[in-house]
């Protein structure tokens, strides 16, 4: 149960923060963080939630992660459904808390694509471009195949485990970097379902290729890792 509770817990803190700095904080005129900060914010919470609760569930915080790391080998199928469902409660709980924050200013407009940290495709959100469902769907699906490699290569029994955590933070502030224009970024369908419940509309219409997406990227991540990357046992590296 400790688990499951480290899950919702680490998942609110991912939604919390990483949302919350695009919703409050993003669009401040002359003062507010921009992309640079947001992608900043969602790597720091995933880098601080993951040593303060990594060490009792493993800090998936992301049903991509957990199905990932399931085709990896480095979790129990037995626990995919209650961590999936931790992590969905955890994010929903986080962005009630949003909304009701949100509201308390009198200023909730979801009739944009994009408000309220929602992920979208097709849609000139920024810059004027608008990238196709398909564009949308290989960057969600390489991005979050590549989060994969970078977490079960930083969590390697092999690898220096101290710092496992700042490279996963490091990667998710990479992956925002990269994706925000294109998707305003999930490479987690936990963050993405939140978002939706709450606007309705496009996000909810959407909302399938932000679970379809990640989840086939990162179980194809935790196989690259497993067979094309994980030293064995008796191998010696040079």
């Amino acid at each position: 149960m400790k688990k499951l509770f480290a899950e919702f817990f680490g998942t609110f803190w991912l939604v919390f923060g990483g949302c919350g700095s695009a919703v409050f904080a993003a669009g401040v005129p002359d003062i507010g963080i921009g992309l640079l900060g947001v992608a900043l914010a969602f790597g720091l919470t995933v880098l601080t939630m993951a040593y303060a609760v990594g060490h009792i569930s493993g800090g998936h915080f992301n049903p991509a992660v957990s199905f990932g790391l399931l085709a990896g080998g480095r979790f129990s199928a037995k626990d995919l459904i209650p961590y999936v469902v931790a992590q969905c409660l955890g994010a929903l709980a986080a962005a009630g808390c949003l909304y009701a924050i949100l509201n308390g200013a009198g200023v909730v407009d979801f009739s944009k694509p994009g408000a309220f940290a929602t992920n979208f495709y097709g849609e000139a959100v920024y810059n004027g471009k608008a990238f196709s469902m398909g564009a949308a769907f290989l960057a969600e699906f390489l991005l979050t195949a590549f989060f994969l490699i970078v977490i079960m290569g930083a969590t390697d029994k092999w690898a220096n485990g101290k710092f496992a955590g700042i490279a996963i933070g490091l990667a998710l502030t990479l992956i925002h970097l990269i994706s925000i224009p294109i998707t305003n970024t999930s490479v987690n369908p936990a963050r993405s379902l939140s978002q939706a419940v709450f606007t309705g509309g496009l996000a909810m219409s959407q909302l399938w290729l932000f679970w379809a997406a990640p989840i086939a990227g990162g179980i194809v991540g935790g196989l690259i890792y497993k067979f094309l990357l994980q030293r064995d046992t008796a191998e010696v590296i040079d």
